[in-house]
């Protein structure tokens, strides 16, 4: 039989509902950071506003409790960049990032790395990371004393992303993390040893069922490894294939939802860096190609964006002013007054959720 094509508009309703974005989900919080293979979390606070948009109900404690409790942790992952994840999820495929953070290393510090003495280097940082937490301006303070002729910037960032570390959560903080967070080995932190298993294909399971239906590309933009062509090969007798428009092939879970197309999409709020952003090669099932250069600035950061009818529509910014909280919305194209009260009304629900001690509320919109 030929091969079903999906319309843009169909992977669009498809993604959504991976990404809990048709309706807010009652799931709990471990379940669903699991479901989704992580958060991005550069930021403390963008899982906090990323969970609030896709959960029933969701508090800010929910996820600051089970990050106490080392259910959840946030360390370096996919794309070399911090991810809130479970527990089980960072020990499962820590270790299958290794390659992939030690060339983003290299790529970064150049010619500096090569100077790097690697092995001794990490030597000296495990065993003072090992069961205790530091900050990194201690851990190069520490690493400048044992290498007194080191690249003290350089070590830091090594260390950083060749040892698996967590980002250690301090109680009665706003956002689960202080901003200069302390580290500490994952293994010590969890008290389990990291899987040295690297087969790839489990993973591309759990990333078809967040971001499916999806092409092998697609999966390396997410994730940063490449190749995967080999990881879907071993899975491929337990997926179901579709092309896109383009002709491409695309590989999803056979029970997997994939709701129609005219599946009503509720206007969402979503933060900087926010997984329905980055995940995929071709993007343009969630960002249309004309908009594509509004969502990031010159130094890469992927901006807060709402989405309306399933598709980013424009960038919001917050503002506080004493008492008063603002969430200013810039829109690539003009609104229809229907979209912008539904807008204002998630808007200022938002608001309610990220600035519980504020007076007063309001959404405006930039001109």
């Amino acid at each position: 039989m030929p091969t079903e094509v999906l319309s843009p508009q169909a992977l669009n309703r498809a993604t959504l509902a991976r990404q809990l974005l048709l309706t807010r989900e009652k799931m709990t919080v471990p379940r669903a950071v699991e479901h989704l293979v992580g958060l991005q979390a550069q930021l403390a606070r963008p899982p906090y506003l990323a969970l609030w948009s896709r959960l029933q109900g969701f508090q800010r404690d929910q996820l600051t409790k089970p990050a106490l409790q080392r259910t959840l942790v946030r360390g370096t992952m996919m794309r070399g960049t911090l991810h809130l994840m479970s527990a089980k999820d960072y020990l499962r495929y820590r270790d299958l990032f290794r390659p992939l953070l030690t060339a983003a290393m290299r790529s970064v510090l150049k010619e500096r790395a090569a100077a790097l003495d690697l092995p001794a280097l990490l030597a000296t940082a495990k065993p003072f990371l090992d069961g205790k937490a530091h900050t990194f301006e201690d851990v190069r303070a520490h690493l400048m004393k044992h290498h007194v002729d080191g690249d003290e910037r350089a070590m830091g960032f090594a260390t950083r992303m060749l040892l698996p570390l967590i980002q250690v959560p301090e109680e009665g903080l706003e956002w689960g993390w202080p901003g200069n967070a302390c580290f500490t080995l994952a293994e010590s932190w969890l008290g389990e040893k990291l899987s040295t298993d690297d087969d790839a294909s489990p993973l591309v399971v759990r990333y078809l069922a967040a971001f499916g239906p999806a092409t092998v590309a697609d999966m390396q933009a997410w994730s940063g490894l490449k190749p995967l062509k080999d990881a879907f090969e071993k899975v491929r007798g337990k997926l179901v294939e579709f092309r896109d428009e383009k002709k491409r092939v695309l590989f999803d879970l056979p029970r997997a939802p994939r709701p129609p197309e005219e599946t009503p999409a509720p206007v969402r709020f979503l933060p900087d860096f926010d997984n329905l952003i980055l995940s995929h090669a071709d993007r343009t099932r969630v960002v249309p190609e004309e908009h594509r250069a509004k969502l990031s600035t010159q130094n890469l950061r992927v901006l807060n964006v709402f989405l309306v009818d399933g598709r980013t529509a424009g960038t919001w910014t917050p503002e506080r002013k004493k008492g008063t909280a603002t969430l200013v919305c810039k829109a690539f194209a003009p609104l229809k007054k229907p979209v912008r009260d539904a807008l204002a009304q998630e808007g200022e629900d938002l608001l309610r959720f990220s600035d519980p001690d504020a007076g007063t509320v309001a959404v405006t919109f930039a001109k």
